[in-house]
C-alpha cells in the first residue's frame, strides 16, 4: 500500500492523503494524466473506472465512468482548474449522468493533487476540500475515503507496468462501451507540432496517406468551429478516389478538437474527439471515435482501421523528424 498518511481536517473541511511510489516523479504524473492509465486505478477493484474524456489541461473536462459487479454503471466528471505539468493539478469532482452533465444534488469536490520528487521515487499529496461540514460527512458515509485507499492500492502496478505505455508501441484500439472505441498512441514530437500535423494542409498531405501507395489530392482544413473540412484520396497514378466530410465541433488549441465525420456519398456519421496530451517521450494521441450503434463500430474495426492509422501515425513521426528538426 502506497499510502503513508491519511489526515482528516474538520475545522479546514479538508481530507488529505499523502502515497510514496518507487517511481520517477514523471512516471507517476503520467499515469494520472494518461487516460489509459487512470482508469486502471481510478475505480476501486470492485467498480473500475473507464475514461471516456481527459483532458490534462486548464479548462479541460474529464468524464468517467464506475461499473460495478453487476453491471450498474455510475459517471463522474472533473473540471480542470489549474495544471502545471509535472508539478500539480486540481479539478473540481462531481457526480454526472451518462452525458457527462454535472449532478448538482450531489456534492462535489476540489482536488488538489501535488507532485514532488523524492529520494526513493515520488510523492503524491492529495487534498480533497469540502463546502460544508454536511457536504463532507455524506461523502464520508458513501465510502469516499475507503473506495479511495483502494484505487490507490493499484498505482504500483500500473507504473511497474512500462510495456503496456511504452512509445514503441502502435496504434491500438481499445473498447470504451458499445459505441465508442479509443485508439491510442505516443507521437514522438510536441503537442505543439503535432497540433500542426493535424491543421496544416501541406503537414496533412504528407502523413495521412494510410498504406503506402496512395496520395491526398483534396485537402480542405477547417479553420474555426462551425467549418466544414473535406479529405479525399486516391491511389497514385489515379483511381479509386474516396473521401470523408465533416464539421468541427469543438477547437482547444493544442490541446483538443471535435469534428463529425461521414464517408462520402455514404449514410452514416461518428463523433472524433482528439486529445493531445504530453508524456515522457512526445504526445500522447488519443481518439474517441463514437458510432451510431455497435454493428457499425465492429465493422468499420473489421476494415483494418488501426492498421491503417499505425502506418498513418508512424509516417507522422517522420514528418514532425524532417519538419521540425531544422
Amino acid at each position: 500500500m502506497p499510502i503513508t498518511s491519511v489526515e482528516k481536517d474538520l475545522d479546514q473541511l479538508t481530507i488529505t492523503i499523502v502515497a510514496d511510489f518507487a517511481a520517477p516523479l514523471r512516471r507517476l504524473w503520467d499515469a494520472y494524466a494518461d487516460p489509459r492509465q487512470i482508469e486502471r486505478f481510478w475505480g476501486p477493484p470492485s467498480y473500475p473506472a473507464t475514461f471516456l474524456r481527459h483532458d490534462a489541461a486548464v479548462g479541460g473536462r474529464s468524464i468517467y465512468k464506475m461499473t460495478g459487479p453487476e453491471g450498474d454503471e455510475h459517471y463522474g466528471c472533473w473540471d480542470w482548474t489549474a495544471a502545471e505539468a509535472p508539478s500539480s493539478f486540481e479539478v473540481i469532482d462531481r457526480f454526472a449522468d451518462e452525458t457527462g452533465a454535472p449532478n448538482t444534488e450531489l456534492p462535489a469536490t476540489r482536488m488538489d493533487f501535488a507532485f514532488t520528487a523524492t529520494a526513493d521515487g515520488s510523492r503524491l499529496t492529495t487534498t480533497s476540500r469540502f463546502d460544508s461540514l454536511e457536504q463532507m460527512e455524506q461523502l464520508l458515509e458513501m465510502q469516499m475515503l475507503e473506495g479511495t485507499k483502494e484505487a490507490m492500492s493499484q498505482i504500483d502496478g500500473v507504473l511497474a507496468d512500462l510495456a503496456a505505455f511504452a512509445t514503441e508501441r502502435a496504434a491500438e484500439a481499445e473498447l470504451l462501451s458499445d459505441t465508442q472505441v479509443r485508439v491510442a498512441r505516443v507521437i514522438r514530437g510536441s503537442v505543439d507540432q503535432v497540433w500542426r500535423a493535424h491543421n496544416e494542409a501541406d503537414l496533412l498531405k504528407q502523413w495521412l496517406l494510410g498504406p503506402d501507395g496512395w496520395t491526398m489530392p483534396v485537402c480542405d482544413v477547417p479553420a474555426k468551429v462551425g467549418d466544414t473540412y473535406r479529405y479525399e484520396w486516391e491511389r497514385e497514378g489515379g483511381g479509386d478516389r474516396f473521401g470523408f466530410t465533416g464539421e468541427l465541433l469543438e477547437a482547444e488549441a493544442p490541446y483538443r478538437s471535435v469534428t463529425t465525420e461521414s464517408m462520402i456519398g455514404m449514410e452514416g456519421s461518428t463523433l472524433n474527439e482528439l486529445t493531445l496530451t504530453a508524456v515522457e517521450g512526445g504526445t500522447l494521441l488519443s481518439l474517441v471515435i463514437t458510432y451510431a450503434n455497435a454493428e457499425m463500430r465492429d465493422m468499420i474495426l473489421a476494415t483494418g482501421m488501426t492498421t491503417g492509422m499505425e502506418t498513418s501515425y508512424a509516417r507522422l513521426e517522420g514528418v514532425l523528424e524532417s519538419t521540425f528538426a531544422r
